[in-house]
């Protein structure tokens, strides 16, 4: 099969994936399709536009829904699928994070414009349906970055941080705290990402 943009971007999605945004190169996106460098500017105008095109193709990978949908299963959809594609792809939520790349393609624009369809039907003006659209934006980055955080750094530590927090966390002296501290050891937070979206939901519906 040919060379072509997609087969490009996909190759350079996987390394990013594999390796991180900062480990990815022309030259290694080059050997992972077969080719020498300078035939991918034939398809990629440079570094910047390899990142903007691998990130419109996480955006690309969700399917937009039946527009005959009510718009509260159509947000619904899109929601999810873009936090499965984001959860699929975390260097992506970190470099949009940064604002190190952007999702230029028509394909990615048609899934922001299928969110902001949804939330102008569901009745807000411009105005409130950008702050509702950024907002969710703020949930669907949240819940990745924090679901696919690295190992980080281990030091070692006389006492973990759980068994800290539930000594220091007393009854007497933080109460709300104290009564909560189960739940939020309990929690995750795929499923924060879904009571959130409900949420979201539901104070629109309202």
């Amino acid at each position: 099969m040919s060379l072509n943009r997609e087969k490009i971007l996909d190759a350079a999605l996987r390394l990013a994936d594999e390796q991180g945004m900062a480990a990815l190169s022309m030259r290694k996106v080059a050997t992972a399709v077969g080719v020498e460098a300078m035939s991918l500017y034939n398809h990629v105008a440079n570094k910047g536009d390899l990142l903007d095109g691998l990130t419109a193709r996480a955006f690309e990978e969700v399917p937009l829904p039946d527009p005959a949908l009510p718009w509260d299963a159509r947000l619904r959809s899109l929601a999810e699928g873009l936090h499965a594609s984001f959860t699929r792809h975390p260097v992506v939520v970190r470099a949009l994070a940064a604002q190190d790349a952007n999702p230029r393609s028509t394909g990615a624009l048609r899934v922001i414009d299928a969110l902001l369809r949804a939330l102008l039907d569901a009745g807000l003006d411009e105005h409130a349906a950008a702050r509702a659209y950024r907002s969710l934006l703020g949930m669907l980055f949240g819940s990745v970055l924090t679901g696919t955080a690295g190992a980080g750094v281990k030091a070692e530590r006389a006492e973990p941080v759980g068994a800290w927090f539930r000594r220091m966390v007393t009854a007497e002296e933080l109460p709300s705290l104290h009564r909560a501290l189960p739940a939020l050891e309990a929690g995750d937070c795929v499923q924060d990402f879904e009571y959130q979206l409900d949420l979201l939901i539901g104070g629109l519906t309202r």
